[in-house]
């Protein structure tokens, strides 16, 4: 599909062109009213919803270098943090005009990666001030504050999930059942009108850090249920930042800041849901979700607060997605155990298996006749000489088929599980001699139930013995009775058994084009919070770091130049010019943000208000201070999001440190290969010599 074109100069820096031409498609999915792109086949007339810039770049016909440079930098993004990819994606479009302009006004390539290399830097040191440690959220874990929201969600175990007497099954019932008494899930589209009485309801005070003087206060935040006001559905933003006041301390005397003046520091966060708040980013909805898979698994390791083993860790890899496109909303939960789906021919198949426990066994690769495991050599020069090949593949994977049986009899297994493909004449074999096997298992869950089951994973189903075969697991369908689920012959089941460490994740919803993007936004908030508590800090969210970064560069631009650190030629020349540049892309990055929260009629409105906050900043004497205060108010947060002020205070904002700060570096670092790159290639006339017919082409995306 035709998604823009823009006059390209082909003898100059194509590459940064391409790389702004690409960036600018996704600068809709920045901040929090975003707009969704329908991506066209013009040949097959298919179309896909994308919402993110991960989807945006894998549905487009990227067949230039640059093109795979950008895709390959915001998979990378994508694939180690699952957020902060927008941010990559834009950052690299403004900061290549940058470069661009930059280049127009002579400046040589080596002072331009030089000064932005250590511009960057430079901003990334400056913005520690700005970060919130996070402090044992999981001492108050099991107390009756709950992550709440809609009353339409359920964080499920199954009522038809068989509990066998020789197992500890009932008592873990019984406490999954009190936690999921206790959770309050909801969902909701972001920049969405949603029904809500209240978001977040009345918390008992947090316990402050022993090494803090200022105690946390206690969080009583509502909103108003006004379905029909855009601006109610606006306020779940992470970009209002409705803060409350006097939640900022001060360092030790001494400590000063760039200017002279003592840096505010910030408080820490000591509660579980304050950092879910502040972390969901609006999306309530999906982070209510992660709650519930993080109190299943904090439970399930029976970790008490106060005790001497382990801390808790919420591990991520444990915690599964299952979508069921066509059903309603509401039916979305959190099961302990596997949720996935199996043929309804298996359903008389689960009624039956379902009244008592299974024996399983896991198989680590394929389940077929071919599978050979990864490494096999297999003989070379030998041929095999036979009239009907057909007829003799056939009847060897029949003997295969027939032998497989009689293993699994001996051994009385009822559910084999395998993580590869399985043959479907054994599926069919199986399915006839009352047994189930199901295929393409997430690695994840095969180790969960070797560890809960006590089973050996097993490259080949002939190396099973009894000391390999698991005992305990139950099936049950999910959600009670055999459903139907994406109108597609298929039956969801859940499979569990005792001291499981996995927790699944069932999505629903009635647009199946949708399903996609709602699964994203799930893995965001579950790598933001699984983020947060494996690096113990935040940074203050909201456009609060991205303002401190632009603020540090215009003080940069007027400091004196220091001999050394580049040729002072150069340095007095140059640096100003680029570091100005450097700061015009995050200016552009804020305008856009705050421009995209509905608040600003147009960019340049947002530019102005951007403009103003840098010159109070430096009329503050400490742009730290203003920064911190600004953020705090309750009128307004750094951006003021123009509602009134009747609405009730919502909690901070919070950004994960590493994604951002890596999502920045990514940027930054494509930007100076692709400049360097066009350097070496770029032949012809001069700036002064090119015609402008024959120097403009057209890029199209």
């Amino acid at each position: 599909m035709l998604m823009a074109c823009r006059v390209i100069n082909k003898r100059r820096h194509v590459g940064l062109q391409q790389l702004s031409s690409f960036a600018e498609t996704g600068r809709t999915f920045l901040g929090p009213v975003k707009a969704s792109k329908f991506i066209v086949d013009e040949e097959c007339r298919g179309s896909v919803l994308v919402t993110s810039a991960v989807r945006l770049l894998e549905s487009l016909d990227l067949s230039s270098a640059v093109g795979q440079l950008l895709s390959e930098a915001v998979q990378a993004q994508h694939h180690v943090y699952r957020t902060g990819t927008t941010t990559l994606l834009f950052l690299i479009g403004a900061w290549s005009r940058a470069a661009e302009e930059c280049l127009h006004l002579g400046i040589p390539v080596s002072s331009i990666v030089s000064v932005m290399s250590e511009g960057l830097t430079s901003c990334i040191e400056e913005v520690t001030s700005l970060q919130v440690p996070v402090h044992n959220v999981f001492d108050h874990v099991d107390d009756t504050r709950t992550f709440s929201g809609f009353e339409s969600l359920s964080v499920s175990l199954s009522p038809s999930l068989p509990v066998p007497s020789d197992t500890g099954l009932l008592q873990k019932e019984h406490a999954l059942q009190e936690v999921a008494s206790q959770l309050l899930t909801t969902y909701s589209l972001p920049g969405r009108p949603t029904q809500l009485a209240k978001l977040l309801r009345t918390q008992s005070k947090v316990q402050a850090d022993q090494n803090t003087s200022h105690a946390l206060q206690t969080l009583s935040y509502r909103l108003l249920a006004d379905t029909h006001c855009r601006e109610s559905a606006l306020v779940h933003s992470r970009h209002f930042n409705r803060m409350g006041a006097n939640q900022w301390t001060s360092k030790p005397e001494g400590s000063l800041g760039r200017q002279g003046v003592a840096t505010p520091r910030t408080s820490g966060c000591a509660d579980l849901i304050e950092l879910e708040v502040g972390l969901s980013h609006g999306d309530r909805g999906s982070m209510a979700l992660v709650d519930a898979a993080v109190r299943l698994q904090h439970r399930s390791t029976g970790v008490r607060p106060g005790s001497q083993a382990a801390p808790f860790v919420f591990d991520v890899s444990r915690v599964l997605t299952c979508c069921f496109p066509g059903l309603p909303e509401t039916s979305s939960c959190v099961c302990p155990g596997y949720v996935t789906v199996v043929p309804t021919s298996s359903t008389a198949l689960i009624e039956e298996l379902q009244q008592q426990p299974v024996q399983v066994a896991l198989i680590k690769g394929d389940l077929t006749a071919s599978y050979r495991h990864p490494g096999f050599n297999q003989s070379v020069n030998i041929k095999t000489a036979s009239e009907s090949m057909m007829v003799q593949r056939d009847s060897l994977e029949e003997l295969w088929t027939n032998h497989v049986l009689q293993i699994l009899v001996k051994f009385n297994v009822n559910l084999v599980l395998a993580q590869g493909s399985v043959s479907e004449r054994l599926l069919d074999t199986c399915l006839h001699s009352r047994r189930l096997v199901i295929g393409s298992v997430n690695s994840s869950a095969m180790q969960a139930f070797a560890e809960a089951s006590g089973a050996v994973q097993v490259a080949y189903i002939t190396q099973l013995n009894e000391n390999c075969v698991g005992s305990g697991v139950g099936v049950a369908f999910w959600g009670s009775i055999p459903l139907d689920v994406g109108g597609v012959d298929q039956t969801a089941i859940v499979l569990n058994t005792e001291g499981i460490r996995l927790v699944t994740v069932v999505l629903t919803g009635p647009v199946p084009a949708q399903m996609q993007a709602r699964e994203d936004r799930f893995w965001a908030c579950a790598y933001r919070l699984h983020g947060a508590l494996r690096e113990r800090s935040v940074f203050l969210g909201g456009g609060a770091v991205e303002l401190s970064c632009l603020s540090h560069l215009q003080h940069l631009l007027g400091q004196p130049v220091r001999s050394g650190s580049l040729p002072h030629t150069a340095a007095s020349l140059y640096r100003p010019a680029v570091l100005q540049g450097l700061a015009d892309g995050w200016h552009r990055y804020l305008s856009a943000l705050m421009h995209n929260t509905a608040s600003y009629a147009s960019e340049c409105e947002a530019s102005t208000a951007v403009q103003h906050h840098l010159q109070s900043a430096a009329a503050s004497g400490s742009p730290s201070s203003y920064i911190l205060s600004e953020h705090s108010k309750l009128s307004s947060g750094v951006f003021n999001s123009g509602i009134s002020g009747k609405l009730e205070p919502i909690p901070r904002v919070y950004d994960v440190v590493t994604p951002k700060i890596e999502a920045w570096r990514r940027a930054l670092d494509l930007v100076l290969l692709v400049l360097q790159t066009d350097s070496e290639v770029i032949t012809g006339l001069g700036p002064t010599q090119i015609k402008p017919q024959e120097a403009e082409g057209f890029a199209f995306l």
